[in-house]
């Protein structure tokens, strides 16, 4: 059964929603998508009639296995998609967002495959988040908070957790991309505000909000 691009925005907030909170709501669904509640209930009945999720007020919106197979499908090529724009169109990781959000959309069964073979079957997109197997399986990967991080812990920069424009940019001033080494010199406890170290560069003083949204691993 074919999908909508509407039905398939959906069904990937959703699953993106549920990785993250217990319960997926309309209302964490309407503030995603910058949509109106009328406008969500009306798209998780239609959802909800061709079968791929589940809904009531208590549970709140659970995708069954056909919906989060729609959805990894779709993860799966916005990623792949990002890998292509970064490494062979020299986009900057900040860019590839919103291309990839049209490209996703493509529904040839065998571009994806052919985009992964092309690529040479990457597992992790230039954000550092997991890129989906063919058969929905994600690649393991371990990553840490930098603010759980103590004075003198260090780690490298595995994904970030905020992958819009204005935060991407920010990390490009720092000097700071995938695989920097970030040192922990110091915290501040009035507002958790760290000093870090990049790559052996002078210490910075960042943000708790920064610190919070870099995923480091940790050796």
């Amino acid at each position: 059964m074919k999908k909508t691009y509407s039905e398939e925005n959906y069904l990937k907030t959703i699953y993106h929603i549920s990785k993250s909170e217990n319960k997926v709501s309309l209302k964490a669904i309407a503030d995603a998508l910058e949509n109106n509640p009328a406008s969500v209930i009306d798209m998780l009945r239609k959802l909800k009639e061709k079968e791929l999720i589940t809904y009531d007020k208590t549970q709140g919106a659970i995708l069954t296995v056909a919906g989060e197979t729609v959805a990894l499908d779709i993860i799966r090529k916005h990623r792949l998609w990002e890998v292509f724009l970064v490494e062979k169109l020299n986009y900057d990781w900040h860019e590839v967002h919103h291309i990839a959000e049209q490209l996703e959309h493509i529904h040839d069964e065998q571009l994806a495959k052919k985009l992964d073979d092309f690529l040479g079957n990457p597992a992790f997109d230039p954000h550092g988040d997991p890129i989906p197997a063919s058969n929905g399986k994600m690649p393991i990967y371990a990553n840490k908070r930098l603010s759980e991080l103590e004075i003198n812990q260090a780690g490298k920069v595995g994904s970030v957790r905020d992958t819009s424009t204005p935060f991407l940019k920010y990390l490009k001033q720092l000097n700071l991309g995938l695989g920097s080494k970030i040192e922990v010199v110091d915290k501040l406890d009035f507002d958790q505000s760290m000093v870090i170290v990049i790559d052996g560069s002078a210490p910075k003083t960042v943000s708790s909000k920064m610190t919070d949204n870099i995923l480091l691993i940790i050796d």
